[in-house]
């Protein structure tokens, strides 16, 4: 697995024109930026923010479809967004909560640094490495597909894998520049996903037995579509 250093050359535009992040990565269809954009302090704040006001789905919204069969998320999950926004993936339609005031402060403060006006944010709680995320990518229809999307992580760091279509559905011969690639996502840093990352990459979050310590991630998105 190559690390995240291996990508670090920047071959295309970077997609937080107001911050000079210090990792860029640039592969086969990929297109990322990461760095830290809190301060421990401040993380530190927001995590426990987090950890008293965010409420999580429950019943139905806990689930997804995988392959025609229902499955409990291996974590907690929420949304909060603007008045009548729905994200739906997987078979579940995620209604969005009313903002809260310090997810209004995050969300400006991350509009502003990738010049995009995110109106969605998706919350996932892993209480500790037991929780994960299966391999999958974001190109739901709801979304807007010409906006990147922001992911911020508060709480224990946790590696995120990248891996292209072609290595997942075994084409042959393989495509140059699609090693998986891994990154560490730290507390009050910030992983920005350019378009068209989500056409050709699936991206995870493994599974760590023996790993203690939640993580909270914020993924902020653009999306179009709201209830009727």
């Amino acid at each position: 697995m190559a690390e995240a250093t291996s990508y670090s050359k920047v071959e295309s535009h970077c997609c937080c024109p107001r911050l000079s992040l210090h990792k860029h990565y640039s592969a086969n269809g990929l297109s990322c930026c990461y760095g830290t954009v809190y301060s421990r302090k401040d993380a530190d704040l927001i995590l426990a923010e987090c950890e008293s006001s965010l409420v999580y789905a429950v019943g139905a919204e806990k689930k997804v479809k995988v392959y025609g069969k229902w499955h409990e998320i291996p974590r907690k999950q929420s949304a909060y967004g603007d008045p009548g926004m729905v994200y739906r993936f997987s078979g579940v339609s995620l209604r969005a909560k009313p903002w809260l005031p310090f997810l209004i402060e995050i969300r400006d403060r991350v509009s502003e640094l990738c010049q995009c006006q995110f109106n969605f944010v998706l919350i996932n709680r892993y209480k500790d490495g037991e929780d994960s995320m299966g391999e999958h990518q974001d190109d739901e229809k709801d979304l807007d597909l010409t906006a990147p999307i922001a992911s911020l992580s508060f709480g224990r760091a946790r590696d995120f894998v990248f891996r292209h279509e072609s290595v997942k559905l075994k084409k042959k011969p393989p495509l140059p520049k699609t090693d998986k690639i891994k990154i560490e996502l730290g507390h009050g840093s910030m992983l920005v996903m350019n378009p068209p990352t989500n056409n050709h990459w699936y991206h995870s979050l493994p599974a760590r037995k023996n790993l203690l310590g939640v993580r909270v991630n914020m993924t902020f998105r653009k999306i179009n579509t709201r209830s009727k």
